[in-house]
């Protein structure tokens, strides 16, 4: 009897199998039993009929415990009732971890209580639905850009220097000298792009921003290209691609998951359908005056509220092109008509979603950042490498970030960020 798991049961019709599982579930009717069983790569229904199975056998489904693991065995077959298509008749069970009085029943617990209870939440179906997303977005992001000739390069995580400036960074000791964990590896990937061309990182970054909103965490997943020989024009379009393709192989590769977390296809399919409309800062000022909003004035930066209107604008993602100089950082490059601008852009996802990518042109011009680096009071001497690869070859480039947890928690159509990451780190939490 081979073993086998449920997400593979289409392709052993009518076969004897053996599947590890957990039992989410249960119900009894008379003389059927049927368990609802998960085993990681997906969920489906164990059918035990008494007549068919020992009355042993029969006694202990009627008695298992919701998150009992066990060696379930039987034979897979079509199941038309469904979303999943097929079921397993049972013809033995053997009980491997006995669970009892497990804290998450299926009545409603409070949101406080499920995060005390992370480790065990993560087994719900809507958290398994959310985490597959989170894996598909993950996957696809590595074939996009393998398949556009990036290659993937590891920032380090311990800086002596912050990128964007030092009141939102972790300090810590390394050893006699003070280091900071990297809130972006942006700079590093500059220097990556002068050796390779087309490069991009994925990991942790880190801000100490004592925000409670729900577009916040305070460790999360950044994913960094930075691109050689590139404008701005060409980067916004494969920020784009990239995106859409995010969308598109969601969409093929998540249908179970997207049913459980009830998220409207053809919203997502919009999504896809390039390019994506620009409006410029300015214009954007001018649109959230017109329409009401007299708390915003040119120079300020937006907000919640603020991205949320420019967004159902246009019902797709949007990118609002050229901020002011003043709410930016000091590598982005200056505008070359306009002393009070400068090129850059946000990617602000639809539907209340908030700024997904953040990137920008970045400066080629050593006495303009040298400049820029003592404007903001910064230690020349940390960033003596960086103004290094203005010395040494430099070449227009440009480079975005994307926040991996705002991507899924938008894809995914969630509430709150903190589901969209496996254990998230909060204001006020760092347990479990």
């Amino acid at each position: 009897m081979e073993r086998i798991t449920i997400k593979q049961a289409s392709d052993y019709v009518g076969k004897e199998v053996e599947i590890g599982a957990w039992v989410a579930n249960k119900r009894s009717s008379g003389k059927i039993a049927f368990l609802q069983l998960r085993d990681g790569t997906a969920y489906f229904q164990g059918v035990v009929v008494k007549s068919e199975v020992s009355e042993e056998a029969f006694q202990l489904a009627k008695g298992l415990n919701q998150e009992t693991s066990i060696l379930v065995r039987g034979t897979i077959q079509e199941d038309s009732r469904s979303k999943f298509g097929y079921e397993l008749v049972v013809s033995d069970i053997e009980v491997i971890g006995e669970s009892h009085d497990y804290p998450i029943t299926p009545k409603e617990h409070g949101t406080e209580f499920l995060m005390d209870h992370r480790h065990l939440w993560l087994r719900s179906s809507k958290q398994h639905a959310i985490m597959q997303i989170r894996n598909e977005i993950i996957r696809a992001t590595y074939e996009f850009f393998n398949q556009e000739g990036f290659i993937k390069i590891d920032p380090p995580i311990l800086t002596g220097s912050a990128p964007e400036g030092t009141t939102e960074l972790f300090h810590t000791n390394y050893f006699d000298e003070e280091a900071y964990l990297s809130q972006s590896g942006q700079l590093y990937m500059e220097a990556a792009a002068m050796a390779f061309g087309k490069v991009f990182s994925f990991g942790p970054t880190f801000r100490a921003e004592k925000s409670k909103t729900r577009r916040h965490l305070i460790e999360f997943w950044m994913m960094e290209p930075e691109m050689a020989f590139m404008d701005q024009e060409q980067s916004l379009e494969v920020q784009e691609q990239y995106v859409a393709f995010l969308v598109s192989n969601v969409l093929a590769n998540c249908d179970h998951a997207l049913d459980v977390l009830e998220r409207d296809r053809e919203v997502l399919k919009k999504y896809t359908q390039l390019p994506y409309p620009r409006i410029s800062y300015d214009d954007a000022v001018t649109l959230l005056n017109k329409n009401g909003f007299d708390d915003i004035t040119w120079g300020d930066d937006f907000g919640s509220p603020h991205e949320t209107y420019i967004a159902n604008s246009f019902e797709k993602p949007v990118f609002i092109l050229n901020y002011p100089k003043a709410i930016k950082p000091f590598y982005t490059k200056p505008h070359p008509t306009r002393e009070d601008v400068v090129i850059c852009s946000d990617m602000i996802a639809p539907e209340g979603y908030g700024e997904i990518i953040g990137g920008s042109e970045r400066a080629v011009d050593y006495d303009y950042l040298l400049e820029r680096i003592r404007e903001f009071g910064l230690n020349e001497e940390e960033y003596a490498w960086y103004l290094d690869l203005r010395k040494y070859g430099t070449v227009p480039h440009s480079g975005f970030g994307l926040g991996l947890e705002r991507a899924v928690t938008w894809i995914s159509g969630i509430e709150h960020i903190r589901e969209a990451i496996p254990f998230p780190r909060l204001l006020n939490r760092i347990y479990p």
